[in-house]
């Protein structure tokens, strides 16, 4: 009997061919528990559940990547137990602990031999225990993945076996970027015109398929390179993760009401005035200092079901601007930028730009993948999670991080993620540029505590004091 095989689409190809022993294109997610998980009950719901996924089967074709046209097949020899693997945290299994595991396994490069992906049981961490799970770019984004981790939750912690929950309802706030509308069939469009690097006609083309899309294309193929810090530079194998403690989500709203910003304004000159404090620290100087983000927007349809899996996203450039110092007037700054990028048609020809280095000749993908890399310094990510607590094999869920890989030879990335009413930073780093990432997480805080005590005050919730931030006191009008 034959066995399934197909073609990977061009994108899916673009992130397979990124893969490198200094810079892994896997997507890490980290699910932690309050209850120690049931690894039956667990095992039955990949089964049931993820395993409904043809790629979870599948394997390339030729695990040597010999092939610039490499084709997904179904793994004859496929055993789950290749895949679902336990594993006891040293006592007293606390975070740290936890964080130099899951360090090293983001470390450790997936068996091209077998279907791209990894989950770890991870037993003595704290009262719970913990999953860490393991996919290759090349099998989805990590939007599409993380809604495929969160299929295997339930909204009560008997849940059946054999039916996933409805779409997770998000916390009610927007992602970083909203895609633009007709964005998914554009992005396809574009993606057919720049199908050949290198003729003009089909890249005018793709020009003329995007509203602005000249402007836009300029900005992408010419912006300058990001300026050099200590975040940039030659990467290695090592890689370091860490995350931050929760912080409830009603007192970042708070901040924003007395900033007149969003959610995603505060969480990302959070991140910002974080990257400023790390730099001063490391006498890095900052003045004037914007360094770039690279950003991923969603191009799927809102409200489109979990279906076929493969890369539908774009990405856009976000310049932070870690030489201001006052976090209000940075926040104002950030916010100007963000909504000079909603309305462009970056991310739909950054779309475009992967299909076409999916198809382009080894030589010209490699060009191409390090002049983007040049012009910014990290990746980051902000996804709105569920609002309720979800329940996996009758444990909840009490924290979810994960991070996208840092494509391009970049060395740090920062993802944001909000569950149940809270959001946690996370944070990902080549051990030789970053040696501690935890660093950054603890400026995150220090960055929140004085903007969110600030609010408190002016809410009323709180003495006031003469603590100022910035130059602003609590007695001037907000």
């Amino acid at each position: 009997m034959a066995r399934r095989s197909y073609p990977f689409s061009p994108v899916d190809a673009a992130w397979l061919h990124m893969d490198e022993p200094t810079n892994l294109m896997m997507i890490t997610g980290v699910l932690m528990f309050d209850t120690p998980l049931d690894f039956a009950r667990l095992r039955e719901l990949i089964e049931r559940r993820l395993l409904r996924f043809d790629r979870f089967r599948m394997r390339l074709a030729d695990p040597n990547l010999r092939s610039r046209s490499p084709r997904w097949l179904e793994d004859p020899h496929f055993n789950l137990r290749s895949h679902l693997h336990r594993i006891s945290l040293p006592s007293p299994g606390g975070q740290a602990a936890l964080q130099e595991l899951v360090s090293d396994l983001m470390s450790t490069p997936l068996d091209y031999t077998k279907p791209l992906w990894q989950f770890h049981v991870v037993e003595n961490f704290g009262s719970g225990g913990a999953i860490i799970a393991r996919l290759h770019h090349a099998i989805a984004d990590g939007i599409a993945l993380v809604r495929v981790l969160l299929s295997l939750t339930d909204d009560a912690p008997d849940g059946d076996l054999r039916d996933g929950p409805d779409e997770a309802q998000g916390d009610g706030r927007a992602p970083l970027l909203q895609p633009l509308q007709r964005t998914a069939q554009l992005a396809a469009q574009v993606g057919e015109a720049l199908g050949a690097l290198g003729d003009p006609e089909r890249l005018a083309e793709g020009v003329r398929l995007g509203i602005g899309g000249a402007e836009a294309l300029n900005k992408l193929l010419f912006m300058a390179p990001d300026p050099p810090t200590p975040l940039k530079g030659q990467l290695g194998v090592e890689k370091r993760a860490a995350w931050s403690q929760p912080v409830p989500l009603d007192d970042i709203k708070a901040v924003g009401r007395m900033a007149r910003g969003t959610v995603n304004d505060v969480l990302i000159n959070a991140v910002a005035g974080a990257l400023r404090r790390y730099l001063l620290r490391r006498g890095a100087p900052v003045a004037g200092l914007n360094i770039r983000a690279v950003v991923p927007v969603n191009l799927r349809p809102p409200d489109e079901p979990i279906g076929e899996l493969g890369n539908r996203f774009g990405v856009v450039f976000l310049a932070l601007p870690l030489g201001i110092a006052d976090p209000l007037d940075r926040l104002l700054e950030l916010k100007r930028r963000m909504e000079a990028i909603k309305g462009s048609p970056e991310a739909v020809l950054a779309f475009g730009l992967l299909h076409a280095i999916g198809i382009a000749p080894l030589q010209i993908a490699d060009l191409a993948v390090d002049l983007f890399g040049q012009k910014a310094t990290a990746v980051m990510t902000n996804v709105p999670g569920p609002r309720a607590p979800l329940y996996l094999a009758g444990s909840r869920v009490d924290k979810v991080m994960f991070w996208v890989p840092q494509s391009g030879h970049l060395g740090l990335g920062v993802s944001i993620f909000s569950y149940a009413g809270a959001v946690l930073l996370g944070v990902a780093a080549d051990a030789g540029l970053v040696p501690d990432p935890e660093a950054i997480v603890a400026d995150f805080h220090a960055e929140l505590d004085e903007l969110i005590g600030l609010a408190r005050i002016v809410e009323g919730v709180a003495p006031a004091a003469s603590i100022s931030v910035g130059g602003l006191r609590p007695s001037q009008d907000l």
